[in-house]
């Protein structure tokens, strides 16, 4: 186990080597999230402040009123795009009508997705 641990400290003295791989991640993961709620805006989801993570927070009341859970199993099944119900992170389930979705994804990609989320 020491030896695995020596090789991990080793990859990571050389990643920070390289300033720009970890300085440029965040005005990186800045631009995913501002393309992506551009693109939100062509839907009804009612985007909430988020910063510092590679999720986006959404609320839905202008398009259900089915719990966080019901509504991404569903859009999940049906338009085939993943969202995580934010009530999965309370401990007592407490529901505010919130999803977030991952926006760490291919320009392609998150396209696609608001494309599917538009017809809702």
């Amino acid at each position: 186990m020491r030896r695995r641990h020596a090789i991990a400290l080793v990859a990571l003295a050389e990643f920070l080597t390289d300033r720009s791989s970890y300085l440029g991640l965040s005005p990186f993961l800045q631009g995913k999230r501002d393309y992506f709620q551009d693109l939100m805006q062509s839907t009804r989801f009612t985007p909430l402040p988020s910063f510092g993570s590679y999720f986006q927070l959404y609320k839905y009341d202008r398009i259900s009123d089915e719990s966080d859970k019901d509504l991404a199993i569903r859009i999940t099944k049906e338009y085939g795009v993943a969202m995580i119900p934010v009530s999965a992170f309370y401990q007592d389930g407490k529901d505010d009508k919130v999803v977030r979705f991952c926006f760490a994804k291919k320009e392609e990609t998150l396209e696609r997705a608001v494309e599917r989320l538009r017809k809702i």
